[in-house]
């Protein structure tokens, strides 16, 4: 059964990097969709940054524009993302997502059928 599991969260003060990562298992990951969403208390899930495992093309949210990068390793299956300049209002659970549906936008959580249980980012002031 295909499996996400996320890793690299962790607390820092703002202004801080972090890296998170996604391997996919028993899950055909070529030239497909590959996603990070977060979720915070009390907040609806965002989509964050997505990147298509084939040509790599990428998608941001306006709100990390700039400071987060998506990338892939296809040899090992990984997603990952960069984060930089964290800021406290980036503090959430931040979970991978795969097997997109392509029928809505790609920063749609309700595209994807794939999740990884989640892994913490928390930023400080």
């Amino acid at each position: 059964q295909a499996q996400l599991v996320e890793s690299g969260g962790g607390s820092v003060q703002a202004g801080g990097s972090l890296r998170l990562s996604c391997t996919a298992s028993s899950y055909d990951y070529e030239n497909k969709y590959m996603a990070w969403f977060r979720q915070a208390p009390g907040k609806e899930r965002e989509g964050v940054a997505a990147i298509y495992t084939g040509a790599g093309d990428t998608y941001y949210a306006t709100s990390v524009l700039g400071r987060f990068r998506i990338a892939r390793d296809n040899a090992k299956n990984t997603v990952y993302l960069q984060m930089n300049n964290l800021k406290p209002a980036d503090s959430a659970m931040y979970y991978c997502a795969a097997d997109r549906r392509g029928v809505g936008q790609i920063l749609d959580g309700n595209e994807y059928n794939k999740w990884g249980q989640g892994t913490q980012v928390t930023v400080s002031q």
